[in-house]
């Protein structure tokens, strides 16, 4: 265990520029808040980074971003983990926990059209157009609206995939992205239209930011506590507790859209609010979508995690567990006919 003296920390996160901005962001607010102490950055590649070729829907699960980061945190050759909470499986390894969830960007989606185009919405988009997004859930919701357009998979990391979408031989007529993203790595101005529920519910997490310890670390607990951002905390933890009960992973069209009203603090700590959380769950040809909400004055992250769990338990009897399941199916003979044309 690590001695209670200590004056470092080391902060690790995949070595996108992206990652590398967030992880920056995390270490500016410890050393603004505590600075006596000392934390540096190290940045590795995961086999999500390493594995652009095949569609995410066929990779599977969230480790693919985090699996090589745990095993350095839990060897103590890394004392933090900054993860864009989206990524991060919603049931950690033994022996690691959330330490802080950070205030949250705007969790929408966004256009991102070609540019010289003159398109400015979704809807002025001819049918025919390509769409790109690595996202099953993008495609299935969208879909149900927008029929006409044909979504095609883009990896890759957000430069990458602006290179891809502007390259003037390039399929793309625009790209779907993460809001979040693009304004952290000052490309806010690229983006064209945001894309709100009810036309696109947001990813479960998507916009904050989370930071990963080892459970034993009393002194790295301490620090997170710091920059909790509690009304961030209940929304997300809400939403990953029904993709948890959901079991779905980073490859699920399962989507949310989270509020928090009458809010109680007392000495500046959040103490009850009203949560009001709508999910949903689409087919991945957009024919069947199954959505619901569900509002409850909570007290604690226990009660906003046991709204989620509810509001999964829902959807599922609702319908979705159907959807899921054929989902499952379909990912399974799609990752057979790949490894046999390899």
């Amino acid at each position: 265990m690590a001695s209670s003296s200590r004056t470092s920390f080391v902060l690790a996160s995949r070595a996108s520029k992206l990652a590398q901005i967030q992880t920056n962001i995390v270490r500016d607010g410890l050393e603004t808040t505590f600075p006596t102490l000392s934390f540096s950055t190290s940045f590795m590649t995961t086999e999500g980074d390493k594995n652009q070729s095949q569609a995410l829907y066929l990779l599977g699960g969230k480790a693919l971003w985090t699996k090589e980061l745990e095993v350095a945190l839990k060897e103590d050759v890394v004392d933090m983990l900054i993860h864009s909470l989206k990524d991060v499986p919603t049931t950690l390894p033994h022996g690691c926990e959330i330490g802080a969830i950070l205030e949250r960007e705007n969790p929408v989606d966004s256009l991102v059209v070609k540019q010289g185009l003159p398109y400015r919405t979704l809807e002025d988009l001819p049918d025919g157009s390509v769409v790109g997004t690595s996202s099953v859930r993008r495609v299935a919701q969208l879909r149900r609206s927008f029929p006409g357009l044909v979504f095609l998979d883009v990896r890759g990391n957000l430069n990458t995939r602006l290179a891809k979408l502007d390259a003037p031989d390039g399929p793309y007529t625009a790209l779907i992205l993460a809001k979040a993203g693009l304004v952290r790595l000052g490309m806010g101005d690229r983006i064209t239209a945001d894309l709100a529920a009810p036309i696109l519910f947001h990813a479960v997490s998507q916009g904050a930011l989370a930071i990963e310890i080892r459970a034993y670390d009393q002194e790295a607990r301490e620090l997170c506590k710091a920059l909790t951002h509690q009304e961030t905390q209940w929304k997300c933890l809400a939403e990953r507790a029904l993709l948890r009960e959901l079991e779905g992973g980073c490859s699920v069209p399962v989507g949310v859209s989270t509020s928090l009203s009458q809010i109680d603090k007392s000495a500046g700590k959040l103490t009850r609010a009203t949560l009001e959380i709508t999910g949903c769950v689409t087919s991945l040809d957009g024919s069947v979508h199954v959505q619901d909400t569900l509002s409850q004055e909570v007290e604690s992250i226990q009660g906003a995690e046991e709204l989620g769990k509810n509001l999964a338990t829902k959807l599922m009897a609702n319908g979705a567990k159907v959807i899921l399941d054929d989902i499952t199916r379909d990912r399974r003979k799609r990752a057979s006919e790949a490894e046999t044309a390899e």
